[in-house]
C-alpha cells in the first residue's frame, strides 16, 4: 500500500539528536533548561501539566452530524470517528490527546502529520515532537512549509499535510508563546532553593554553625585537638553516626549560625511554586492538592468550574481546529463535528444521578436486573419488569417519594394525578365535557408537537423523500412511554369523574369502591390507546412519496391527517374511560342494570336505535359492547363514541 505521508517517513526522520532549535530558559549564571527538560525536572510543573493532560485525554471526542439547529446524529461509522479511535498504529486517542495537551501547555504548540494514500484518502494522524518541527516561510499570517528533523534527515510537508494548533504570540501568528516564559523567574527561584538544598545536605549540613570553648578552659594539647576534630568531622559529614549524640568536651558549647528547614520555609516555597505555575494554567488550587482553604462544598464547585472555565477554553480550541484542519480532508464531511463528553465529568454521584432522574420521570426508573447486575449478582426471572407504585407512574407527580393529595386539597391539584380515597363528600374534579376537551387538546398539542419535530429533522434534507420511517422508528419507543402516561393520566380521571356520577346518586358514603382498583385496567388501556395512535402516525408517515406537490406538501398533510386521528383518539379513550368508571363504581354499589343512553349530535345509527336499551350489569349491549368505547369492540363500534350509561338497581 502506497502513502503520501507515511508512519514509516516520519519514523525514518525522528531519530534523536534534534536539529530544530528547542527553546531554553536561563536557571542560572551558565545553567540553562529546555522546556521539556523542565516538565521532566520540575515537579511542580509536571504536576500541573500532567494534570490537565491526563484531564483533558479522559475525556471522549465524539463525532456528529448537524441535521438542524436543535437535533443532530451521533456517527459512530464516520472515517473520523475511525480516525480518531485508532489515530496510528499502536496509537489511542488517548495517547494522542495526552500528548497534544501535553505539549501545547510545554511549546504553545503542537503537530499531528496527516497520514494519507497515493489516492489521497486519510487514513490517521501522526503527532510530531514540537522540538523536531520547524515552521518555515516568510509569511508571518501562516506558515508556508512545515520540515521535521531527524538525525537522517528532514521531511518537508505542506500545510495541507500538518494540523497545527498554537496559542497566541504577539509577534507571531503561526505559533504561541509558551508559559514557560512567563515563569521564568519562578522557575530560577526554584532552581537556586534545590540547588541550595542540595548543596547543604551534600556538605553534611545536619548541625550548621560553631563551636566555642571557655576561655577559662585548660589548654588543648595536639593530640587532645586532633582527635575532636576528628570525631566532630566524623559526625558532621555523615560517616556512619548518622542518630548519634556528639560529645563535647571542656564546657564547650555549640551556636546556630545559618536557618534550619524550617526556619528558611522550605515546604512554603515548594507549595508557591505550585500555586504560581497552576495560576498560569488557570488550574483551581485545591485540583492540584493544595487544600489550605479547601472544604467540601467549595471543592465541589472548582470542580465544576475545572471544566466549564479551565478546560472549557482547551476544549473549545482542540474541537474548533480539527474542525478547521482535519475534517475538510474527509468525505461526506457537510455538517460535521466533534464534541468531548463534557457531560460525563459534570454528571454527579449516582446518588444525585438516581435522585434527579426519579424527580425527572416521577417513577423509579432501574429494573431490578439492572440493580442486580450492579452488585454482581445474578438475574431473577421478572426482574426485567419495572416494578412501579400505582400512584406515580401516570401522572404529574414531581417524585415517587411525594405523597397523594387529601381529599380537602384536591380542587387546588388540577392538572396533576389526582388519587382519591373512599370519602363522604365527592372532590370538585370539574366537569366531563371540560376533562374530556382538556384530554383533547392536550394529545392534539402532542401529536403536533411529534410531527413538528419530524418535520424539522427532515427540511435540512435535500433531494427525494429523507428516510422518514427510520428516524419514526428511533422515536417510538419514547412516543409510547409519553403516550401511555398522558392516556392513563387523563384517563384515571375521567373514569373518576364518571364513577362519581354513580356513587352520587346510588352510594354517597363511596362504600366498598376504591378508585385505585381501577388503575391497572386503565393502564392497560392506555398502552392499547397509544399502540394505536402510534400506529396511525406511522401508516401516515409511511404514505408520504415524492409525488404530487412534493414529499414536503406530503409530509405536512401525513401530520394533519394524524392530528385529526388524535381528536377521534381522546374520544374514544374518554368514552371509555367514562364507561369502564362508571361501571366499577355501579359495581362497588350493588347496581344490577345499565341503560345505553346515545349521545352527540350525530350519533350511529346502530348506537341511536339502541337508545334505553337495558342489559344486566355483567352482560354486553346488541352492539357487542361493555359500555362506549369499550376496547373490545370494533373501530366502527367504538371510535369517537359520546355515549353514555345509566343504572338501575332492578
Amino acid at each position: 500500500m502506497a502513502f503520501v505521508v507515511s508512519q514509516g517517513q516520519l519514523s525514518g526522520v525522528s531519530v534523536a539528536p534534534l536539529t530544530a532549535a528547542p527553546a531554553y530558559v536561563r536557571l542560572a549564571d551558565g545553567v540553562y533548561s529546555e522546556y521539556g527538560q523542565l516538565y521532566r525536572c520540575q515537579p511542580q510543573v509536571r504536576t500541573v501539566i500532567s494534570f490537565l493532560a491526563r484531564n483533558i485525554a479522559q475525556l471522549g471526542l465524539h463525532c456528529y452530524r448537524r441535521v438542524s439547529d436543535t437535533d443532530r446524529e451521533r456517527l459512530t461509522d464516520h472515517p473520523l470517528a475511525r480516525i480518531l479511535a485508532a489515530p496510528g498504529a499502536r496509537l489511542t486517542r488517548y495517547r494522542l490527546i495526552e500528548r497534544l495537551v501535553s505539549d501545547c501547555a510545554i511549546y504553545d504548540t503542537a503537530f499531528w502529520v496527516k497520514v494519507r494514500m497515493d489516492s489521497g484518502e486519510l487514513l490517521g494522524v501522526i503527532p510530531v515532537p514540537a522540538p523536531r518541527m520547524e515552521i518555515r516561510g516568510d509569511s508571518w499570517l501562516e506558515p508556508e512549509e512545515f520540515v521535521v528533523h531527524g538525525s537522517r534527515g528532514e521531511l518537508k510537508l505542506t500545510p495541507d499535510d500538518v494540523v497545527h494548533f498554537h496559542g497566541y504570540d504577539p509577534d507571531d501568528l503561526r505559533s504561541g508563546s509558551s508559559p514557560m516564559d512567563a515563569l521564568r523567574a519562578l522557575l530560577q527561584e526554584e532552581f537556586e532553593a534545590t540547588r541550595s538544598r542540595e548543596q547543604m545536605w551534600r556538605n553534611g549540613g545536619r548541625m550548621s554553625g560553631v563551636l566555642t570553648r571557655p576561655a577559662d578552659a585548660p589548654k588543648w594539647d595536639p593530640t587532645s585537638r586532633a582527635r575532636f576534630g576528628e570525631s566532630w568531622k566524623a559526625y558532621t559529614a555523615g560517616g556512619g553516626s548518622a542518630g548519634g549524640t556528639p560529645i563535647l568536651e571542656d564546657g564547650m558549647q555549640y551556636e546556630q549560625l545559618a536557618l534550619d528547614p524550617a526556619k528558611a520555609q522550605y515546604i512554603e516555597a515548594r507549595k508557591l511554586t505550585r500555586e504560581e505555575v497552576a495560576a498560569a494554567y488557570h488550574i483551581p488550587l485545591p485540583m492540584v492538592g493544595i487544600l489550605d482553604h479547601a472544604t467540601f462544598s467549595n471543592i465541589k464547585e472548582q470542580h465544576q468550574q475545572l471544566y466549564q472555565d479551565t478546560l472549557g477554553p482547551w476544549l473549545t480550541m482542540i474541537q474548533e481546529e480539527i474542525g478547521l484542519q482535519l475534517i475538510p480532508d474527509l468525505p461526506d464531511s457537510d455538517g460535521v463535528y466533534v464534541e468531548f463528553n463534557l457531560q460525563e465529568k459534570l454528571r454527579g454521584s449516582f446518588e444525585e444521578q438516581a435522585s434527579m432522574l426519579q424527580t425527572a420521570v416521577g417513577a423509579p426508573w432501574l429494573l431490578r436486573n439492572e440493580a442486580r447486575a450492579r452488585m454482581n449478582l445474578p438475574a431473577i426471572d421478572g426482574g426485567d419488569d419495572l416494578v412501579t407504585p400505582m400512584n406515580v407512574l401516570v401522572g404529574g407527580m414531581a417524585s415517587p417519594t411525594d405523597t397523594a393529595p387529601e381529599p380537602a386539597d384536591l380542587p387546588k391539584a388540577r392538572g396533576r394525578l389526582v388519587l382519591m380515597k373512599a370519602a363522604p363528600e365527592r372532590p370538585d374534579l370539574g366537569s366531563f365535557d371540560e376533562e374530556r376537551d382538556e384530554f383533547t387538546a392536550a394529545l392534539e398539542r402532542w401529536t403536533k408537537r411529534q410531527f413538528t419535530a419530524l418535520e424539522r429533522r427532515a427540511s435540512g434534507k435535500a433531494g427525494g423523500v429523507p428516510d422518514l420511517e427510520g428516524w419514526w422508528a428511533e422515536g417510538a419507543e419514547n412516543r409510547l412511554t409519553e403516550l401511555s402516561s398522558l392516556i392513563a393520566d387523563h384517563g384515571y380521571r375521567i373514569a373518576q369523574l364518571a364513577a362519581w356520577g354513580v356513587l352520587a346518586d346510588f352510594n354517597p358514603e363511596a362504600a366498598g369502591w376504591d378508585p385505585e382498583v381501577m388503575l391497572p385496567w386503565l393502564l392497560a388501556a392506555a398502552e392499547t390507546h397509544a399502540s394505536q395512535h402510534e400506529d396511525a402516525g406511522k401508516k401516515a408517515v409511511a404514505a408520504v412519496d415524492d409525488e404530487g406537490d412534493g414529499w414536503q406538501a406530503n409530509l405536512a398533510h401525513a401530520g394533519q391527517v394524524w392530528t385529526s386521528a388524535a381528536t377521534v383518539r381522546a374520544l374514544t379513550a374518554s368514552a371509555e374511560a367514562c364507561g369502564f368508571g362508571s361501571h366499577d363504581a355501579a359495581g362497588a354499589s350493588g347496581l344490577k342494570k345499565k341503560v345505553w343512553r346515545t349521545g352527540g349530535t350525530n350519533p350511529r345509527p346502530s348506537h341511536r336505535a339502541q337508545d334505553g336499551e337495558a342489559v344486566s350489569l355483567d352482560d354486553v349491549f346488541s352492539n357487542g359492547l361493555r359500555w362506549p368505547g369499550d376496547g373490545q369492540g370494533k373501530a366502527e363500534e367504538t371510535a369517537g363514541c359520546k355515549c353514555r350509561l345509566d343504572y338501575a338497581t332492578e
